[in-house]
């Protein structure tokens, strides 16, 4: 199918999902979910031709694991959708509502954006999360996905097209790109006139080719530079769990920490028992002149190190004098997602709340939580990095607008 026909069938299924009632629309999400486990063989398989390309074209490990997709996480994905059918439908929600001295009353109510567009790289898991949020805030939505998980991608949609015409519902609800020229991506960014929102997910490099080309509004879901502080009041039986909590669970996410900042003042104390639980867990430490001393093995840290997103088993670290100088390290670096303290000061962690400037900054835990399922949101669309409209983890309120309705009672302008 042609874009701009793929494009007008999205425009006007908006039309159709927006009026869908809550029960229509959590009835056909529950359905998406028992089809995705149904037909979760056929799904894999698909998905193993797009895993054995990436490993033929050298994709680096913490990117294949993006790839990935296995019986666990489609139970995952369908727990996702799950949890997105039993939350409130904001669609209607009434914001506010007040009545001018004139008499008229006016009320401001969420809608739907209408088309959102999606454009993302190696994460068949997005299209699922993507899918439902779209359709349980009332929008269509069409995805372009990496040619990496092509295949992922075409077999995931088919069964939500079928699921949702089981449904009676319309299948145009979702619309997928097949076309895997960086040409047609290019276009796709042009079509303002089908599309009213457009959502890059991936690397830095992806998400500026969007901001710099797209003439449709875009929300930016950024990279994840992301920092744990070691306060020199820190509990250091905390601070070890969470460090490797962050770092290693998972490398190749947004919302893994890459870089280490610590006080001087437990540098001696610290620092050796994080070396070696870096070394327990394969992690190579980049560090600067100050920490490198006390982490047997560590390698010079550069300034590009200090503002890398590794995606990898890699970690800088940086000693400060005070959580002044934390903080001032932590906002020239970090790229606004995710920042941590380790500290039983109070005074400490709300200085260090109330002056990172990221989307969630955490006190005494890990920078993994920074998710939509963590944060009871069900699927996210992403982690906006952005402050205009949404910034964090962007569930289903971050995916509507509202308007105004205004009732009179024959009122004129004088």
């Amino acid at each position: 199918m042609a874009l701009v026909d793929l494009c007008k069938r999205a425009a006007q299924a908006k039309y159709d999902v927006q009026y869908l009632s809550t029960e229509t629309k959590n009835e056909a999400l529950f359905k998406v979910g028992e089809a995705l486990i149904d037909n979760a063989r056929e799904i894999i398989e698909a998905n193993n031709i797009d895993v054995e390309n990436a490993k033929k074209n050298g994709m680096h490990p913490g990117l294949l694991d993006r790839l990935t997709l296995t019986q666990s996480r489609l139970e995952a994905i369908q727990e996702g959708i799950r949890q997105v059918a039993e939350l409130p439908d904001p669609i209607g929600e009434e914001i506010e509502h007040f009545i001018r001295p004139n008499g008229l009353k006016i009320k401001k109510v969420r809608v739907p954006m209408g088309v959102v567009g999606i454009i993302y790289e190696s994460r068949p898991n997005v299209t699922p999360d993507a899918f439902a949020l779209t359709f349980k805030s009332g929008n269509a939505c069409i995805l372009k996905g990496g040619s990496d998980c092509i295949h992922s991608n075409i077999a995931i949609v088919k069964y939500i097209r079928q699921a949702l015409s089981e449904c009676g519902v319309t299948p145009d609800a979702v619309q997928l790109i097949e076309d895997t020229d960086r040409a047609v991506t290019k276009e796709f960014m042009t079509m303002k006139q089908y599309v009213d929102v457009l959502i890059p997910r991936g690397s830095a490099g992806l998400i500026r080719a969007v901001t710099e080309n797209s003439n449709i509004p875009v929300i930016e879901t950024g990279t994840g530079n992301c920092h744990i502080y070691v306060d020199k009041d820190a509990d250091l039986d905390k601070a070890i769990p969470i460090i490797i909590n962050a770092k290693t669970q998972r490398i190749g996410v947004c919302n893994a920490a890459e870089s280490l900042v610590v006080h001087k003042d437990i540098k001696e104390r610290f620092l050796p028992l994080f070396a070696k639980a870096m070394n327990d867990n394969k992690v190579e430490v980049r560090a600067d002149d100050e920490s490198r001393s006390f982490i047997e093995g560590a390698l010079v840290a550069t300034e590009e190190d200090f503002g890398k997103e590794y995606l990898d088993y890699i970690i800088s670290v940086k000693t400060v004098k005070d959580v002044d100088e934390a903080i001032a390290h932590i906002n020239k670096y970090n790229t606004g997602h995710s920042e941590a303290i380790i500290t039983e000061n109070q005074a400490t962690a709300k200085r260090f709340l109330d002056r990172v400037d990221a989307a969630c900054v955490y006190v005494n835990a890990s920078t993994r939580f920074t998710d939509g399922f963590e944060f009871g949101l069900g699927a996210e669309i992403g982690i906006s990095t952005q402050k205009l409209h949404a910034r964090g983890p962007m569930g289903l309120k971050e995916l509507t607008s509202y308007k105004y309705e205004i009732i009179g009672e024959g009122q004129i302008r004088g």
